[in-house]
This record gives structure tokens, sequence and C-alpha cells, in this order.
């Protein structure tokens, strides 16, 4: 006999701006949220960040992790007005930054147009290739690409425990008073004995993952970290055909590229994003990607989906 317990089972995703470089009208620069169990994630906060939030109904309140992929400016811009906006709201939890080496300097400049907060900065920088993060339900997995600056892509996981079973915790004699905790990955220590959630659940589900990278080349470690992700949002900066040896020079990426990563890296769904200036009807150019593979479609503004947990797992 299995118990199905509460548990939080769904993603909620926002590609709030897909313009790469400037922002045009109706387009604004890049930047990602997420929502789960009452915390938001950003990954990129780009001009316009806070405008395009306001205009998707979503709060910037409940924002706890900004993660960013490098410092250009189309990709951080928008924070110091996110900042103070927040800071207006009277939000007083701290808030946690996630980005390559420099982060805490590059922050630090920004804010001198936002010196006082109500808030803590908690900086955490990334050291090596790949770095994982477990904060507020989200795991978070930092991964080196190809940018002619330090630059990473991330991947945020929702994991899923095992389900729960009346008779392994009778079988392993685990008194019911414990059963709550460890369903929560809680460790029990006891004076003559160590209580495991190993000894109450089935072997871990298939959580929930969404992968999202900007301004590279392709690269094994965008394949290796997006494969079978649920949602994996690529940069598109060029549709064009012509644009190989452009997006080869700046180290960006074209929409069949980002296809080809999608087909190895054996994903469900992929959105484009980061679109050229130049770029003004992305739709236009999806057919040369779809035929490599066929579930992308063009990232628009406030484009969102939920995803959830898999019902049959």
């Amino acid at each position: 006999m299995l118990l199905e317990r509460l548990e939080y089972k769904m993603l909620d995703v926002c590609l709030l701006g897909t313009s790469g470089m400037m922002p045009l009208p109706g387009r604004w620069l890049t930047a990602l949220m997420t929502r789960y169990n009452g915390s938001s994630l950003l990954i990129d906060c780009g001009e316009g960040t806070q405008i395009t939030i306001k205009e998707k109904g979503w709060s910037f309140h409940s924002i706890d992790i900004i993660c960013f992929t490098h410092y250009h400016g189309d990709h951080i811009s928008g924070l110091p007005g996110l900042l103070l906006s927040m800071g207006n709201a009277d939000r007083t939890e701290p808030v946690t930054l996630i980005g390559p080496k420099g982060l805490e300097r590059v922050v630090n400049a920004l804010r001198v147009i936002a010196p006082e907060l109500p808030f803590k900065l908690n900086f955490l920088e990334i050291s090596q290739e790949e770095e994982d993060f477990e904060i507020n339900g989200y795991h978070i997995r930092a991964f080196k690409v190809n940018h002619n600056v330090l630059c990473y892509g991330y991947s945020i996981m929702i994991k899923r425990a095992g389900r729960f079973f009346v008779e392994k915790a009778q079988e392993n004699q685990v008194p019911q008073k414990y059963w709550n905790r460890l369903q929560k990955g809680e460790t029990i220590y006891e004076d003559t004995r160590v209580i495991t959630p190993d000894m109450v659940l089935g072997p871990e589900r298939k959580g929930i993952k969404l992968t999202y990278c900007t301004d590279t080349r392709p690269t094994k470690s965008i394949i290796l970290n997006a494969r079978n992700s649920d949602l994996f949002i690529c940069e598109g900066m060029y549709g064009e055909k012509d644009k190989d040896v452009k997006a080869r020079e700046y180290k960006h990426m074209t929409f069949t590229e980002a296809a080809k990563i999608a087909s190895k890296a054996q994903v469900k769904e992929m959105w484009l994003t980061h679109y050229s200036p130049s770029l003004v009807r992305p739709e236009e150019f999806i057919a040369d990607a779809r035929r490599i593979f066929p579930n992308v479609f063009p990232g628009k503004d406030r484009k969102s989906v939920t995803l959830e947990f898999d019902k049959n797992e």
C-alpha cells in the first residue's frame, strides 16, 4: 500500500524578454522567470524586465533568486531598477544572486544608482565548469558555454521523491511520527540508529527540467545538460541563411544550429529567443529549424507554460 502526499507539482515558466543587443517595440531584452512553491527565479535581467513582469501580471516581490549568464548590458541592465522596485514594495527577505566570476563587483557597480536596499544580497559566484545549487526547492545547475566573454547556461530542475509506501515503513520499523519528515527528505537521528528517507520511499521519480542558454556557439556541454529537458529555451540570434559566418564571428547561434542541439539532446520542446534586432519576424524562418527538430517554436515576450510532473510516474 502507498500513500500519496501533498507535493508541489508545477513549475510556471515565462519568457519575459526575447531581444538581443537592443530592445524593440514589443520586444524587451533578455529575461526568463519561473515560479515554484511561492518562490520566483529570474535568469538574466535585461532592460525592461520589471515592465514585462507587470505586463504579464506576475509579481517581482517573490523573486528570491537571480541567475546571470554573463555581464553584457542586454542581460543585466534592468537589475538596478528591479532591485529598487522590489525595495519599494517592502521586500525585506534576502535575494540570492548567481553568476560567473566578478558577480559581486559588477552588481555593486550597478548599485551606484540603487545604493540602499531594505534586503540583503547574497552572492554565489560560479567557479567551476559546472556547478550545482539547491535553493527553495530549485536544483540549479550552471554549465559553461562558448561566448566571447565568460558565459554560462542553466538547467533548472524540480526533483521528485519516490512514492511513500506504508509497508516499507513498517518493514523497516519506522515510527509513524517520523513519516512526514522523511517524506520531505529529512534524515532522522535516533539514539540507536539513523532513519533515512529511502527506508519509507520508493525510487526517485522523474521531476521537471528546464534548460536555458543564450549567447553561445553550439557546445557539447549544452547537449549534455539539456538532455531530456521538458523545455529547452535556446538562443536563435539569426534565422536567415546568410548569417552563418556572422554567428561564428560573434559567437552566437542560428536557428538550425539550435535545432540540431535540441535533436541531439532529445528535449521535448524548444523555444528560440535572443533574436538579432534585424530579425523582426522570427516565425518566417522557423521552417528550416523545424525540419531538423519538429517541436521548435519561436519565443516571444511573455510566452509562458506550466510544466507539470508526469502523472503516470
